[in-house]
């Protein structure tokens, strides 16, 4: 694995409360996975990517991706990284499938976003950096959180805890999260929510199982994290996605299976939610993101006129419009239905 040493700081730095949330519209559906399954195509399951048009099977870790992107379906127009997870489907009574669909949520519905995701980059917490330095990721690195080989409760919340489901009310709905999928029908779909450690061990940028070389301190949700132990000891930016998937074409429960058992099925062959998890593999042009983690900007304003310049105009990060974002795709290169009916899930042969 490619590494490198990033020096440990001796000096406190100042109190800050810098946060990113953004939108990103979908790149591609299909089943291509470069982190865990470098070179394949098509890859185990199916995914569903937002970010940088540099994604492929193949994304070299030597390269620096954001600046070898020339788009992106993310809000900030300096964010060229890509972020995955896989694709909820639903299961009808005669065992056929269809993919559900996502939306945006709350705040890019105001950006004209129409599917693909909602990013967090947070410090020690929401309010501040707890007097830490909260360092970019460097380029060609990447993690997974969670895995498609957990098969209980207890392997998510021992090894993932920020791995969560949220049964939506209302598109603002938050709090009462499960691990499982949701066991009834949601008003307003459903909430998945992925959570990636934030402690790195400050020399590699990937590891084998890509989970080693971060350590989690988190708590689930969006809690202050415990501090960074001896063994990864910086400090980088916590990540989390949000997918608004919209489960509410099938909340007629004259379609759910006899039993009354719930519908939902990830691309994995999981019919109970404990597989789910997330890859991330950064590619912030130049230091773009470790200009919006000193800044004091707080989500929106960060691509606004920042009230910490004093020269009027200067933004830390520039933001793109709706059309641009969904303007960015890239080809399929995995030709196979992923759409419509179909009679078993992509690469799946049985269902767990």
């Amino acid at each position: 694995m490619k590494s490198l040493t990033i020096p440990l700081l001796t000096t406190f730095p100042a109190l800050t409360n810098a946060a990113l949330r953004f939108g990103c519209e979908t790149l591609t559906i299909q089943r291509l996975d470069p982190v865990v399954e470098p070179g394949n195509a098509p890859s185990a399951h199916v995914h569903q990517i937002v970010g940088g048009n540099a994604f492929n099977a193949t994304v070299d870790p030597s390269v620096d991706v954001g600046e070898r992107a020339t788009c992106t379906t993310c809000l900030y127009s300096e964010d060229f990284s890509n972020y995955w997870t896989a694709v909820l489907y639903f299961r009808a009574r005669n065992g056929t499938f269809k993919r559900v669909k996502q939306y945006a949520n709350a705040p890019s519905l105001h950006d004209g976003q129409k599917a693909g995701m909602t990013i967090y980059y947070t410090q020690e917490s929401f309010g501040s950096n707890g007097k830490q330095k909260i360092m970019s990721f460097p380029p060609g690195f990447r993690m997974t959180v969670g895995s498609p080989t957990y098969t209980s409760q207890n392997d998510v919340s021992s090894r993932s805890p920020g791995l969560r489901y949220t049964c939506l009310d209302t598109i603002l709905t938050r709090g009462r999260e499960t691990y499982h999928l949701p066991n009834e029908p949601c008003p307003a779909g459903i909430l998945a929510i992925h959570h990636f450690p934030a402690c790195w061990d400050g020399k590699n940028l990937d590891s084998p199982d890509h989970q080693s070389h971060m350590y989690n301190t988190g708590k689930g949700g969006f809690q202050p994290a415990g501090l960074c132990p001896a063994s990864h000891p910086v400090r980088m930016p916590q990540v989390a996605y949000e997918t608004m998937w919209d489960t509410t074409e099938f909340n007629n429960k004259s379609l759910w299976p006899e039993d009354g058992s719930q519908p939902f099925v990830w691309s994995t062959g999981d019919t109970k939610g404990y597989s789910t998890h997330a890859d991330y593999l950064f590619g912030w042009k130049g230091d773009s993101l470790q200009r919006a983690m000193d800044a004091d900007c707080f989500f929106r304003e960060c691509g606004e006129d920042w009230k910490g310049s004093d020269k009027p105009g200067v933004r830390v990060l520039k933001i793109q419009t709706a059309e641009e974002k969904s303007a960015c795709q890239i080809p399929i290169t995995v030709n196979e239905e992923i759409d419509g009916w179909l009679d078993a899930l992509p690469g799946q042969k049985e269902l767990w």
